[in-house]
């Protein structure tokens, strides 16, 4: 809930539970078919200072905007606002969501954005869910860089179809417990499963489903 060009570490050592889990054997659904897209490496600083260590993701600052050009603002929720963006080295079109340093008032505030980018990182990979493509932040703000789904949400697109048939409706629901089995089994409980919560990766009646918004979510721990 890195660097805007190369893709996150986590910030602690993964909890027991999760270590254990990643040893299992993994679901047929848990595998992704093409690797993800790596995000263009952020240069340091022309007079070769170290920037200053960032509060919420405790490493060196970067400015989104040395990489990405910021656009039309595509959603926005309690803590974030997200925009479109484009990498100026590419083209390529993502989201980048923006968290004001100033909402974050205390020190839980502040563990559920470092566990936000952990946890998308953790599940770097799966189809069916939002891949992450780095994170900055700077003396204002954390930028998370994403995947854009350009289909919006599955709310509007629900309010848009008016009604589902029954067939319909049960390959939506299918797709969505599928999703959360995925988490689950690699120790990660989203804990803000709504429609507004699902994307649709393009405008397209069969467009693939993938969850976002983790700023919620916990790793698992046995008991």
């Amino acid at each position: 809930m890195g660097n805007c060009c190369s893709q996150v570490q986590p910030q602690d050592a993964e909890p027991e539970a999760q270590k254990s889990l990643k040893g299992d054997k993994p679901h047929e659904e848990n595998t992704a078919t093409t690797p993800p897209e790596k995000a263009p490496t952020a240069q340091p600083a022309k007079n070769g200072k170290q920037s200053p260590i960032g509060t919420v993701l405790g490493r060196p600052m970067e400015d989104v905007r040395t990489l990405y050009t910021i656009g039309k603002e595509l959603g926005r929720g309690q803590f974030g606002v997200t925009h479109l963006c484009t990498c100026k080295k590419t083209g390529n079109q993502f989201a980048c969501k923006t968290i004001a340093k100033r909402k974050l008032a205390n020190k839980e505030d502040i563990e559920d954005v470092r566990r936000e980018v952990q946890i998308m990182h953790h599940l770097a990979g799966q189809p069916n869910i939002v891949e992450l493509k780095g994170a900055f932040e700077d003396k204002h703000s954390v930028h998370l860089v994403m995947e854009l789904c350009a289909g919006g949400e599955l709310f509007d697109r629900i309010i848009a179809k008016g009604h589902y048939t029954e067939r319909a409706a049960a390959s939506l629901l299918r797709t969505i417990v599928q999703i959360v089995h995925t988490c689950h089994s690699m120790g990660v409980i989203h804990r803000d499963l709504k429609p507004e919560n699902f994307l649709l990766l393009n405008k397209d009646e069969n467009a693939p489903l993938k969850a976002t918004d983790f700023g919620l979510s916990v790793f698992y721990k046995q008991g």
